[in-house]
């Protein structure tokens, strides 16, 4: 570790897409990790604002810079304006979190003097020809980066463009943070009710409906699972997913909760005896959810992905892991784990304690700091 030249006075820009309130995997991260860095350097973030101009303000002790937004493309926002922030930037370091194609370009034109890091949370493969011209974008903008973080080696060594630059790549997990599935009185009268209304056998998935997700599947799988499935959250798909139940005389063991509060959330991974991740593509890029299961000590279910998703759940250690599709695996997978419960404890401890061992919000501030230094003692 070499954090000499590290001090309160080091100055690291954050560029992201956008920040809390704004939910999402990346908002998310870059908001857990922004709130640990802010003690050891001098940590700003600029993102862009869905709700009108220009906005400065300070968000649990980091200043935040959210630009004008002129429109988003395919979920990504285009902020004109981050092209001359980036050029006035006075920072040692400018820490992107990709994909983000305007702040990607932004940086190709702008050329900030700084020494440049980004994050890169998955691949962008849903169609060809936009693929394509994004692929040519990374490789430019990797070419830039002094290194370049991935959350598993499968994110680097399966990724198109990624693994062009593994000579420069460095895993950092991202992680979760334990107190959040710490037992109380009140969680545990409702995972009570909870155990009494949909038990004593709960399969439980979290995750928006869409079609990567491979929900399908997993409710096709309920068919040969004694027990009830949990789907949270919604999306696209959530309709479809209905009928599906229904059509397969389902409708009484799988319940859609709707999207469920965060005070709420570690009730239900408590109260669930398996967690269920049926991701079907590429695009589950890692599973986050896997690990907010695994440190309530519920053992997971999931899919072998080339992606992080399998670095996450170890087949056998912390839960199991069948073909992406496999109705019938997937089937036996949730019948092994709910017939077994010997093996559900043994596998809900051990994956507890690789979350606490691998896996926390302090743990990826603390790597990140390590290689913050290593890249500006160079």
């Amino acid at each position: 570790m070499n954090l000499a030249r590290l001090t309160s006075a080091t100055r690291v820009l954050h560029v992201g897409k956008f920040f809390p309130p704004v939910r999402g995997g990346m908002e998310n991260h870059l908001h857990h990790l922004v709130k640990r860095l802010r003690n050891d350097v001098d940590v700003r973030v600029i993102v862009s604002n869905t709700a009108g101009g220009r906005v400065e303000e300070t968000v649990d002790g980091v200043p935040v810079v959210r630009l004008p937004l002129a429109f988003t493309a395919g979920g990504m926002p285009i902020s004109p304006g981050l092209v001359e922030e980036l050029r006035r930037a006075n920072a040692d370091i400018i820490h992107f979190h990709v994909p983000n194609p305007g702040a990607q370009i932004a940086c190709l034109i702008s050329r900030p003097r700084a020494k440049l890091v980004a994050t890169h949370q998955h691949d962008v493969t849903e169609r060809p020809l936009i693929t394509r011209a994004y692929h040519a974008v990374e490789r430019a903008f990797f070419r830039r980066q002094a290194r370049i973080i991935a959350a598993a080696p499968e994110n680097i060594e399966f990724s198109p463009v990624l693994r062009e630059f593994r000579e420069r790549a460095r895993v950092i997990p991202l992680g979760v943070d334990p107190e959040d599935s710490r037992r109380t009185p009140e969680r545990d009268r409702r995972v009570k009710e909870l155990r009494t209304r949909f038990g004593p056998r709960i399969v439980l998935f979290v995750g928006r409906h869409v079609r990567f997700k491979g929900i399908h599947f997993l409710i096709r799988a309920m068919r040969e699972v004694e027990g009830h499935l949990l789907v949270g959250s919604q999306g696209p798909a959530t309709e479809e997913l209905r009928r599906l139940s229904a059509e397969l005389g389902l409708a009484s063991r799988v319940t859609f909760t709707g999207d469920i509060p965060d005070g709420e959330l570690a009730c239900y991974y408590l109260a669930a005896d398996v967690f269920c991740l049926p991701s079907i593509s590429r695009l589950e890029a890692f599973g986050i959810v896997q690990l907010e299961a695994m440190s309530c000590g519920v053992p997971v279910v999931s899919t072998r992905l080339e992606t992080g998703v399998v670095y996450v759940n170890r087949d056998g250690e912390t839960g199991l892991v069948v073909p992406p599709g496999d109705i019938g695996a997937l089937a036996a997978a949730l019948k092994r784990l709910l017939g077994d419960e010997a093996l559900r404890r043994k596998l809900g401890e051990q994956a507890r304690a690789r979350v606490l061992r691998e896996f926390t919000h302090e743990a990826c501030a603390r790597r990140t700091l390590e290689l913050y230094g290593e890249i500006l003692a160079e």
